[in-house]
C-alpha cells in the first residue's frame, strides 16, 4: 500500500503554548490582586480601573478564555493532525484564529477595567467583542471540521469527539446569550429581561464551564494521558458512554444556579434532576483517565507530568461530584451566595484545568524543541506548590462558606436573628481570606517557576517547525456498524452532537418564553426613570453585582434580614438581570424600601460611596471617589430609552425626547436633599444617579 508523506506544523501549537503561559500569569496575578483587595480594601487607592468590581470579571475572563482557552487550543492544534494523520486544513485560518483570539483577550483586558461590561457572568464583554468572538470561533471550527474531512484514518478518536462538541456547543451558547441591542459602540442591553435573562445566562454560564472548561480538556486528557503514560486508554466503550451522556445531560443543568430564586419550580426541578444524573458520565470519564494509568504507578511517582495529570483528573472527579451535590436544594440552601461556591469552582480551575495544562506544557515543550526538560526538580517543585496552593486556597473558603451560611440563618431562642448585621459574618471569615491569599501566592509562585523552566528548556533546544510523517490515503475497510459508523462520518458526528445539546435548551426555553404564567405580571411594577436607568448602568459599570445580590430567597432568615422575597414579575424591566452570585455584601433587592429592615437615607449612601469604613468600620468595600467627582453623561440617555422601548419597556410614545428633562428634575430633588443635610454636591454628579437607582430597589411592590 502506497504511503503518502505529509508534515505536522508545530508553529500554531508553539504560539498558543507561549500565550497560555503568558496569559495564565496575568490572569492569576489579577486574581491574587482581588484576593488582597478583599483583605485591604484601600489597596486600589481610589483608582477606578483597579477597583475590585471592575477587575474581578477581568480575572475570570483572563483565566477562562485566555489561560484555559489558549491551553486547549495548544493541545487541539497539536493532537488533531496527529490523530487524523494529516496536516491542519489551513495554516492561514490557524493564524487568523491565533491573532484574532489574542486581540479579543487584549480588548477584554482594556474594556473590563474601564467598566465597559454587560455584567452577565463569563459573558461580560460588549457587543463588538462578542461579534469578534463569534467570527474567530467559526474560523477555528471551520479549520477543525475541514481537517477531519481530509483525514487519512477511517475513525475519529475520542479526543476529537470532545473537540467537536466544544465547537458546536460554545457557538450556540455564545450566540444565543449575546443577543443584545446596541446603544452605542460600548453599550448595549440584552434582549432578555429579568428571570428569563437569568435562565438564558445560567444556561450559558453553567455550560461555559461544561463546554469550555470541561469537554476540550477531556479531549486533552484522552490524548495526552495515554501518550505520557505510553498506555492505551482504559475503555473504548466507557468513552462512548462518557461522551454522549455528558453532552446530552450537561445542557439541562443550568437552572441549578437559580434554586430558590424567582425561577419557576419546574425549571428548577429540571436543573436538579439532570445535575444529579451528571455524576455518572463525569465519573466515568475520571475512571477512564485514572485507570489508563493502571500498572504505571512507578512512572507516576517519577514523572511530574503524570503527577499533575493524576491530581488534575482527581480534581475533576471531586468537583463533578460536588457540583451535583450543590444542586440539591437542601445543600444549595446553605451554599448559594457563599464562599463555598468560590472554593468549588477553584478546585476545578486550579486543579482540573491548571494541572492538566501544566502537565501538557511540561510534556510538549521538550518535544516541540527537541530537547530534554531543563529541570525535573523544578517541575516537581511546581507540582507541590500548585497542589498545596490549591488546598490553602480552597479549604479555608469551604470553612468561610459554612460559617457564612450558618451565621446568616441562626436565630436566638427569642426568635430574632442572632447576627442581624451582615458585617458580623464578614469579620468572622476574614482569617480565611488571608489564607486564600496565601494559597494563591503559592500557586502563582509555581507558575513563575514553570515559566523559568520552560524558557530554559526552549533556549537549550531548537524548535521543530515541521514533523514529517506518512500514512496511506483514507481507505474504507468494510461497512461500519453502530458507533463505529458515526465515528467514520465526521460531519454526521458534528450534526448529532449539535442535536444532542439543543434538546435540553429547547425544552427549557420554549415554555419559559412562550407561557405567560411563568412570569406573572405585577401591575405596580413600573419602568425605571431616566435617572434610575443611568444609575443602574453605573451600578453595572462598577461591578457592584460581584459583591451584592438582588435576589431574596423565600427563607425566614432572608425575609427577616432583607424584606419580602423576590418575585419574578418584579424583574420584567431588568435588562440585564442583577441577581448576583455571591454575597460579599448584603442583598440589595429591598434597599430602597423605607419601611424595610435595611433602609438607609440618601446621605448614608453618599458617605458610604465616599468612605465605606466611615459608615461601617469593618467594611471591606473599597471607596468610589470618582463617582462623587464625575459628572453624569446624559448624551445617550434618549437612545437608551428608545432601545428599552424596542425591548418592550412601556415608556410613553416620544418619551425619549423629554427623558433628560425628567432626569434633571429628579436629580435636582435628590441633590437638594443632600445639600439640606450638609453635603455639598452638584445636581449632575454620577453619585446622584446611583443613589436614585439604589433607593428605587424593591419599592414597586411596597408602599414607600
Amino acid at each position: 500500500m502506497e504511503l503518502q508523506k505529509f508534515n505536522y506544523d508545530n508553529k500554531l501549537s508553539r504560539l498558543f503554548l507561549f500565550a497560555t503561559v503568558f496569559w495564565g500569569l496575568i490572569g492569576m496575578l489579577v486574581g491574587l490582586t482581588i484576593a488582597f483587595e478583599l483583605i485591604f480594601p484601600h489597596l486600589s487607592s481610589g483608582i477606578s480601573w483597579l477597583s475590585y468590581g471592575r477587575i474581578r470579571p477581568l480575572h475570570t475572563n483572563a483565566v477562562i478564555f485566555a489561560f484555559v482557552g489558549n491551553g486547549m487550543f495548544t493541545g487541539i492544534y497539536y493532537s488533531t493532525p496527529r490523530l487524523l494523520k494529516t496536516s491542519m486544513y489551513s495554516e492561514l485560518l490557524g493564524k487568523i484564529h491565533f491573532w484574532g483570539w489574542q486581540l479579543i483577550i487584549v480588548a477584554a483586558a482594556i474594556t473590563l477595567p474601564l467598566g465597559i461590561t454587560v455584567s452577565k457572568e463569563y459573558a461580560e464583554l460588549e457587543w463588538p467583542i462578542d461579534i469578534a468572538i463569534a467570527l474567530v470561533w467559526v474560523v477555528f471550527g471551520l479549520n477543525l471540521i475541514m481537517t477531519m474531512v481530509k483525514r487519512r484514518v477511517q475513525h475519529i478518536y475520542v479526543a476529537i469527539w470532545f473537540y467537536i462538541a466544544t465547537f458546536v456547543t460554545v457557538a450556540v451558547l455564545h450566540i444565543v446569550n449575546s443577543i443584545n441591542i446596541p446603544v452605542s459602540l460600548f453599550k448595549s442591553y440584552p434582549v432578555y429581561a429579568g428571570i428569563q435573562d437569568a435562565l438564558v445566562q445560567w444556561w450559558y454560564g453553567h455550560n461555559a464551564v461544561a463546554f469550555f472548561l470541561t469537554t476540550p480538556y477531556l479531549g486533552l486528557m484522552y490524548y495526552f494521558v495515554p501518550k505520557a503514560a505510553n498506555r492505551p486508554i482504559y475503555s473504548y466503550k466507557l468513552s462512548i458512554i462518557h461522551f454522549w451522556a455528558l453532552i446530552f445531560l450537561y445542557i439541562w443543568a443550568g437552572p441549578h444556579h437559580l434554586l430558590y430564586s424567582a425561577l419557576p419550580d419546574w425549571a428548577q426541578a429540571l436543573g436538579v434532576v439532570f445535575s444529579i444524573m451528571l455524576i455518572a458520565p463525569s465519573w466515568g470519564g475520571m475512571i477512564n483517565g485514572l485507570l489508563t494509568l493502571r500498572g504505571a504507578w512507578d512512572k507516576v511517582r517519577e514523572s511530574p507530568v503524570l503527577k499533575m495529570f493524576v491530581v488534575g483528573i482527581t480534581a475533576y472527579g471531586m468537583s463533578t461530584f460536588e457540583g451535583p451535590m450543590l444542586s440539591l436544594k437542601s445543600v444549595n440552601a446553605l451554599s448559594h451566595f457563599t464562599d463555598w461556591t468560590i472554593a468549588h469552582v477553584h478546585i476545578g480551575a486550579l486543579g482540573w484545568n491548571g494541572m492538566i495544562t501544566f502537565g501538557m506544557i511540561y510534556w510538549l515543550v521538550p518535544r516541540l524543541f527537541d530537547t530534554k526538560l531543563f529541570s525535573v526538580k523544578l517541575a516537581n517543585a511546581h507540582f507541590w506548590l500548585a497542589t498545596t496552593g490549591m488546598l490553602f486556597f480552597a479549604v479555608p473558603l469551604y470553612f468561610a462558606g459554612f460559617t457564612q451560611s450558618l451565621m446568616w440563618k441562626e436565630f436566638t431562642a427569642e426568635g430574632y436573628l442572632k447576627y442581624p448585621n451582615f458585617i458580623e459574618t464578614v469579620v468572622q471569615i476574614l482569617p480565611m481570606y488571608y489564607l486564600r491569599a496565601f494559597g494563591g501566592t503559592l500557586y502563582i509562585t509555581g507558575v513563575i517557576i514553570m515559566m523559568v523552566n520552560v524558557l530554559k528548556t526552549v533556549k537549550s533546544g531548537k524548535f521543530v517547525e515541521k514533523e514529517e510523517d506518512q500514512a496511506p490515503a483514507l481507505q474504507i475497510h468494510g461497512e461500519d456498524k453502530g458507533h463505529r459508523f458515526i465515528e467514520s462520518k465526521p460531519i454526521l458526528f458534528t450534526i448529532l452532537s449539535l442535536v444532542a445539546i439543543l434538546i435540553g435548551g429547547i425544552v427549557e426555553f420554549v415554555p419559559m418564553f412562550m407561557v405567560k404564567n411563568n412570569v406573572p405580571t405585577i401591575s405596580s411594577v413600573q419602568p425605571y426613570t431616566p435617572l434610575e436607568l443611568e444609575g443602574r448602568d453605573i451600578y453595572i459599570r462598577e461591578g457592584c453585582y460581584t459583591c451584592h445580590s438582588q435576589m431574596i430567597r423565600p427563607f425566614r432568615s432572608e425575609v427577616e434580614r432583607y424584606g419580602d422575597y423576590t418575585k419574578a414579575g418584579e424583574t420584567v424591566y431588568d435588562h440585564p438581570f442583577q441577581f448576583g452570585s455571591k454575597r460579599t455584601g448584603p442583598d440589595l433587592a429591598r434597599e430602597g424600601v423605607k419601611t424595610g429592615p435595611i433602609y438607609k437615607p440618601d446621605s448614608w449612601h453618599y458617605n458610604h460611596f465616599m468612605d465605606p469604613q466611615k459608615m461601617v468600620a469593618q467594611s471591606i468595600m473599597p471607596p468610589y471617589p470618582w463617582i462623587i467627582k464625575n459628572s453624569l453623561n446624559t448624551g445617550s440617555t434618549a437612545k437608551k430609552i428608545k432601545v428599552m422601548q424596542t425591548l418592550g419597556v412601556p415608556y410613553p410614545e416620544g418619551y425619549a425626547d423629554k427623558a433628560v428633562e425628567d432626569l434633571k428634575k429628579q436629580a435636582a430633588g435628590i441633590a437638594q436633599g443632600l445639600r439640606d443635610g450638609g453635603i455639598d454636591v452638584a445636581d449632575d454628579k454620577e453619585v446622584i444617579a446611583l443613589i436614585a437607582y439604589i433607593q428605587r430597589l424593591g419599592t414597586d411592590i411596597h408602599k414607600k
